[in-house]
């Protein structure tokens, strides 16, 4: 009845042929170039690349992190549920505390998102881990704020609320105050779990994918 292309391994190829030939990439080499094409590949749109923002190296830190067991921190269940743990290297937890116990009750008595309450019962595992941050400007607010006053520093920040109110505004924030912890952002309104996901799906090492 339609006419697509139904092979999976003629659709990956296509897919990232298109990537390279529409996208700018030239600012972009080895384990970054990688993760850039990722991060577009997971949202189809190539202009975003204009707009990411690559610092401290952090596909090579997320890799080692990952690579030393270190955890997977998710702002939301949209998030966790992407990364692809079968691809994680050392059997990696991922770990999402928006759901936890008490931690609608702490949102109500600070005023603020339960997300950004449940990035506080990130500190425990926060020490070289993995962060991904795919839906609330607040939970990557709040984890900038536990940073400032001491918290454990996570080996990569991948930072990608999306949204009207502080999506931009956060992620201008983890720009100019990460104190040198490697970060992958999009700058503007976009992100997304997916994105998220797809950053920590871009770190280790992995077989090729088909998708379809």
């Amino acid at each position: 009845m339609f006419d697509y292309v139904r092979d999976p391994a003629e659709i990956y190829r296509r897919s990232f042929a298109a990537i390279e030939a529409e996208a700018d990439l030239a600012r972009f080499a080895g384990a970054e170039r990688t993760l850039a094409v990722r991060l577009i590949h997971a949202c189809g749109m190539t202009d975003i690349a204009a707009d990411l923002v690559l610092s401290g190296g952090p596909a090579e830190a997320g890799a080692a992190a990952l690579q030393a067991g270190a955890p997977v921190l998710a702002d939301a269940e949209m998030v966790a549920r992407g990364v692809i743990a079968s691809r994680l290297p050392a059997g990696n937890r991922i770990v999402c505390t928006l759901n936890d116990a008490g931690v609608a009750e702490r949102a109500r008595e600070s005023g603020t998102t339960r997300s950004a309450a449940a990035v506080d019962a990130w500190i425990p595992h926060l020490a070289g881990a993995v962060v991904a941050v795919g839906n609330a400007p607040t939970a990557l607010y709040r984890l900038l704020e536990l940073l400032a006053e001491g918290a454990p520093r996570p080996a990569v920040i991948l930072g990608f609320p999306v949204g009207f109110i502080g999506a931009a505004e956060s992620k201008r924030a983890l720009i100019d105050h990460a104190g040198g912890i490697p970060f992958a952002t999009l700058t503007g309104r976009r992100g997304g779990s997916a994105l998220a996901a797809a950053g920590v799906n871009a770190l280790p090492p992995s077989p090729e994918q088909t998708d379809g």
